[in-house]
C-alpha cells in the first residue's frame, strides 16, 4: 500500500508540473486544488503554491530543470494528502489520466509511446482469505448466500497490473 501511494503521488506530481503553463494548467490546477480541504486556509494555500510554481516554470529560462525541481516537494505534498484523506486517491488518478491522455494526444505520433504511467499492483490472499482489488475504478461485490466467496472472486491467488 506504502509503494501505491508513492506511485500515485508521484504521478499526480509528474501531470501537476508537466501541466505548468499549458493549456491544461487552469483545469490541473483546479483538479489539485480541488483535492484538499474545501473549506478554510489550507486550501487557499495550496492554491497560492500552485499558481506560485506555474509562474516560476513560466518566468524560467530552463522550465524543465524547474519543473524537476518542483516535483519532490509536490510527491511528498501529495502523498501527505492521500494519508489523511483517502477518498482523494480516485480524483487524484482520474486527473493524472486526463493530463495524460491530453498530453500524449498533443504529441507526434512517433513520440506518443514515450509517455506512459507505470502502477503496479500486488494482491495476495493466504489462510482462506479474499483479496478485492482495483486500480482505476469501481469494483462491486456481491456475496453468494451460502457463505462462499463472492460471485466473480476467487481465494488464494496473487494477481499483477
Amino acid at each position: 500500500m506504502e509503494d501505491e501511494l508513492a506511485a500515485l503521488a508521484g504521478a499526480g506530481a509528474a501531470a501537476l508540473v508537466t501541466a505548468m503553463t499549458t493549456e491544461l494548467w487552469q483545469t490541473t490546477r483546479n483538479g489539485i486544488a480541488g483535492l484538499f480541504p474545501r473549506a478554510g486556509r489550507r486550501r487557499r494555500e495550496v492554491a497560492t503554491r500552485l499558481d506560485s510554481h506555474a509562474a516560476l516554470v513560466e518566468g524560467a529560462t530552463a522550465p524543465d530543470d524547474v519543473r524537476r525541481a518542483l516535483l519532490g516537494s509536490w510527491a511528498v505534498e501529495l502523498e501527505d494528502l492521500l494519508r489523511r484523506e483517502p477518498a482523494c486517491r480516485e480524483p487524484l488518478a482520474r486527473l493524472v489520466g486526463e493530463v495524460l491522455g491530453e498530453v500524449r494526444g498533443a504529441l507526434p505520433d512517433d513520440r506518443r509511446e514515450t509517455v506512459h504511467v507505470h502502477l503496479e499492483q500486488a494482491n495476495t490472499a493466504r489462510d482462506s482469505g479474499t483479496v478485492f482489488a482495483v486500480q482505476g475504478g469501481d469494483q462491486p461485490v456481491h456475496r453468494s448466500g451460502h457463505g462462499g466467496p463472492p460471485s466473480g472472486a476467487g481465494g488464494g491467488a496473487t494477481a499483477a497490473s
